[in-house]
């Protein structure tokens, strides 16, 4: 793995001297040389000279690594695509097979590759009764109780402010993410937990609406937002009826990107999984479709899948990707005042 310490410029030729080593390695040298080289974010780029295959080496973030990669390799117009991934391949892998065609994944293995194993998706967990028994009391805080990959959490239009834990018996830590509900634990106080969740709700209300000027609060878990306004106003995206469900992997970072997904029926009354999305996101396709598969291994059924977007952040090749999935997704562009949306519905 190329040192973090390195210069932008000395790190992007290392791992492009490292690619070129593992596709000469594994390919000849005749598509190595030459070839049409590039960088992307954390990793590096190689095409042959006729654009027929293309790899690319991922050393950053394996998990949201086969977007970046399919992106470009739609934008370089090349066919068939090799994604060498240094650390665990076991979700890209299994996101790969959901495309048509299905972009090749490699395990780095020092100076080999190794064909990548899919791995499974998370099982859901089941909420503890001890844990369930605190929903009445955050919703009457005036957040939402959200039950995700087997935690509830007290949530403001998609923002986390606090969680139920285990420690002693269970109790809600108060917090916007895990530092937040530390620093909370270690501040003390004698307020209880009611009214000091009720104050966090507030606050983030004053600053989680449209128009409001730039704070954490207003930018922090995006896509949850916009989710959680299309659970208020599912005709926005043609749905009749949305719940939320996990996300193909648990969200650690309320910094990271991650999707929204949300279950229900469209104004027919087919099953539909409506991942909500912010921003362009590379990986969007990719785990909208991961979460997809992991509610169909549910028993749920064949599901239509639709990708709900704001204006703006409808972008080409997140359309081209939609329709390169076996089973094409529908990318669905919510108003650009969603927000607005949300506030309309009592946000």
């Amino acid at each position: 793995m190329a040192p973090p310490s390195l210069d932008p410029d000395r790190r992007a030729t290392v791992l492009q001297a490292k690619l070129r080593a593992l596709v000469a390695g594994r390919w000849g040298q005749g598509l190595a040389r030459p070839a049409v080289a590039g960088t992307l974010p954390g990793g590096a780029t190689l095409a042959s000279a006729d654009r027929s295959v293309g790899w690319v080496l991922a050393e950053e973030r394996p998990d949201r690594s086969l977007g970046a990669a399919l992106a470009w390799g739609e934008q370089a117009g090349v066919g068939e695509l090799h994604l060498l991934v240094e650390g665990d391949p076991a979700i890209p892998a299994r996101r790969a097979a959901c495309f048509s065609p299905s972009p090749a994944v490699w395990a780095v293995n020092g100076r080999s590759l190794v064909p990548a194993a899919p791995g499974r998706p998370a099982v859901p967990a089941p909420l503890p009764a001890g844990a369930a028994a605190l929903a009445p009391a955050i919703r009457q805080a005036g957040a939402d109780a959200v039950v995700e990959h087997g935690a509830l959490r007290a949530e403001v239009l998609g923002l986390e402010v606090g969680r139920v834990v285990e420690a002693q018996g269970w109790h809600l830590e108060v917090g916007v993410g895990r530092h937040d509900r530390e620093a909370h634990r270690m501040l003390g106080g004698d307020e209880d937990e009611g009214s000091s969740l009720a104050r966090a709700v507030a606050e983030v209300r004053r600053h989680r609406r449209a128009g409001a000027p730039a704070h954490p609060a207003n930018q922090l878990a995006r896509e949850r937002w916009l989710r959680a306004v299309l659970l208020r106003r599912p005709e926005l995206v043609g749905a009749r009826t949305l719940v939320p469900v996990d996300p193909p992997e648990p969200v650690v970072d309320l910094r990271a990107r991650s999707v929204a997904p949300a279950l229900g029926e469209d104004g027919d009354g087919t099953p539909v999984l409506v991942v909500a999305s912010t921003g362009v996101d590379p990986e969007l396709v990719p785990a909208a479709a991961d979460a997809r598969q992991a509610e169909e291994g549910l028993g749920m059924g064949p599901l239509r899948l639709v990708l709900a977007v704001p204006e703006g952040d409808d972008h080409p090749v997140t359309r081209a990707l939609a329709g390169r999935l076996s089973r094409p997704a529908e990318v669905r562009r919510v108003p650009r005042d969603w927000r607005r949306a949300g506030m309309d519905e009592g946000g």
